[in-house]
């Protein structure tokens, strides 16, 4: 079992398919969508299944960031969950920017990931290997079939 959850606030000066684009650029999701609060929306996405995340996998490889991706990820597990943010604006052109304090590091909000598994390691393993020298070391299978 592996679920994933993404939400992240629209502001009102914001484009709502440019937040969208923020989102997809990193999961493909089953399902999308906007929800409003009186003045309030944010986008809600959702998926099942490592291979939506396949984004997010390549664009940790192609930015050369695994080590420091992992440290974040493994400093996100509560019990069979994995929280993580990333930088809004970042994400718009593509690129895996992680918040350790969002609020602070995102003026615009950011992206928080929610991903629940039965088992955070084998996750985290699969999506930021062990590296040398920045290359990793075994590439594991994805967690779920």
């Amino acid at each position: 079992m592996l679920e994933i959850e993404v939400f992240v606030e629209v502001r009102l000066t914001e484009d709502i398919e440019k937040v969208k684009r923020c989102v997809l650029n990193f999961i493909d999701p089953e399902e999308i969508y906007v929800e409003t609060y009186g003045d309030m929306s944010r986008i809600v996405a959702r998926a099942r299944g490592a291979r939506s995340l396949d984004k997010l996998y390549y664009a940790l490889r192609r930015q050369r960031i695994l080590d420091a991706a992992r440290t974040h990820l493994r400093q996100g597990v509560v019990g069979d969950s994995i929280v993580f943010h990333l930088h809004k604006q970042a994400a718009y052109v593509g690129a895996v920017s992680f918040c350790t304090v969002p609020e602070k590091e995102s003026p615009l909000g950011s992206i928080m990931f929610m991903i629940r598994t039965d088992s955070p390691k084998q996750f985290i393993d699969w999506l930021t290997p062990r590296t040398v020298d920045g290359k990793p070391v075994r590439e594991a299978d994805p967690p779920d079939p």
